[in-house]
């Protein structure tokens, strides 16, 4: 059995008596005291994440951006210095091999930025891809670390510590936007990104750093109750929001059609990796749709619960649990597109042998005022 890999914010983790958890090659912490605390907080104020298990593989080279246009589903070259593109990469049939997010911090100079279990997979197939292209790909997956501050006391708390040449232009940093900079001293990838729902910063720096940076933001947000937050707090929050888990809600049994991403190469002229399958099933329509459920009753759906119209199986969830903030069961359901469900409509999800109402329901369940 191949051992885990540890986060270098681990003896942090065990400092604040986490509980751990597997997630892809990696030992990371599940939750600290309460997961529904921590999930409460990052709404009402602040949570910090150690997110050092996500992928980071650097993309240079005059042909970075045709490279990756060509790669992925998205349009690279249009993407200007300094923002990030959601996208996806896929396999020549289609099927889903990670969403993932994209930087570009020069003319030349790309970060993609993969989930944790798929990392291994997507280098190995951007180095597949690359014959051709005039690109160097170099894998820092394990020698940076990755922590996000979450939350809408996150700004007040970062900006304090951010250099004080840059602190305005943290502050003017918009929505899918980075740049570089020092935060508490460190050298730091300073994104505005997040996988919660909330405003949020997502701060890329050297393994050694981590540690000091880690407890220097504990500090900083202190006095806004901010709270260390495991996995467990991470999935709940991102299910509120609506947002897709890979592994649950994508997989290479679909493509983004069916994951709603279409629109990501509508107007793209460029080939791309699996493009004649996905334009032909985009014009046909997608099978299955990404839906969301609802429900008054106490009991929640969970991954893989069967959903029925009447005796009639229409689709199966992919994620589902009580939601904190909205106090009743949310989940996220792949339906079949036949049945024509609408928002408002009524189904059924199987838990346990007996099945029990729910509601289809418009994503996301949570949307944080501006």
């Amino acid at each position: 059995m191949t051992e885990l890999l540890n986060s270098p914010l681990h003896a942090e983790h065990e400092k604040l008596g986490a509980s751990f958890t597997a997630f892809g090659p990696w030992n990371m912490p599940l939750k600290y005291d309460n997961e529904l605390e921590e999930h409460r907080a990052v709404r009402n104020s602040a949570g910090l994440f150690d997110l050092s298990h996500m992928g980071e593989i650097w993309v240079n080279g005059e042909d970075a951006a045709k490279f990756l246009s060509y790669s992925f589903i998205s349009d690279l070259t249009n993407l200007k210095v300094g923002k990030a593109k959601y996208s996806m990469i896929c396999a020549e049939d289609g099927g889903i091999i990670d969403d993932l997010i994209t930087y570009r911090l020069d003319e030349t100079k790309f970060l993609v930025v993969p989930n944790a279990g798929n990392a291994d997979v997507v280098w190995e197939t951007l180095n597949e891809r690359a014959e051709g292209f005039d690109v160097d790909l170099n894998n820092e997956s394990r020698d940076v670390a990755m922590i996000a501050v979450q939350g809408p006391k996150a700004l007040e708390i970062l900006v304090p510590l951010v250099e004080d040449t840059k602190q305005q232009a943290v502050m003017n940093l918009p929505y899918y936007a980075a740049m570089t900079g020092k935060v508490a001293r460190k050298y730091a990838f300073i994104c505005r990104t997040g996988y919660t729902g909330e405003d949020g910063f997502e701060l890329i720096v050297y393994n050694s750093d981590a540690p000091e940076l880690w407890q220097e933001l504990l500090k900083a947000g202190a006095e806004y109750d901010i709270r260390p937050c495991g996995l467990a707090a991470r999935d709940s929050l991102r299910l509120e929001a609506g947002m897709p888990l890979y592994g649950n809600e994508l997989s290479r049994d679909i493509t983004p059609v069916e994951a709603g991403m279409a629109r990501a190469f509508a107007k793209k002229e460029a080939d791309f990796v699996g493009a004649d399958v996905m334009r032909q099933r985009a014009e046909e329509g997608p099978q299955v749709a990404i839906t969301g459920l609802v429900s008054e009753q106490r009991r929640a759906a969970r991954a893989d619960s069967e959903v029925f119209v009447g005796e009639t199986k229409v689709g199966s969830v992919t994620s589902g649990q009580p939601s904190p903030t909205l106090g009743h069961p949310v989940a996220i359901a792949l339906l079949d597109t036949s049945a024509n469900l609408q928002a408002g409509d009524a189904v059924e999800v199987d838990i346990r042998g007996k099945r029990y109402p729910f509601t289809v329901a418009a994503l996301p369940f949570y949307k944080r005022e501006k």
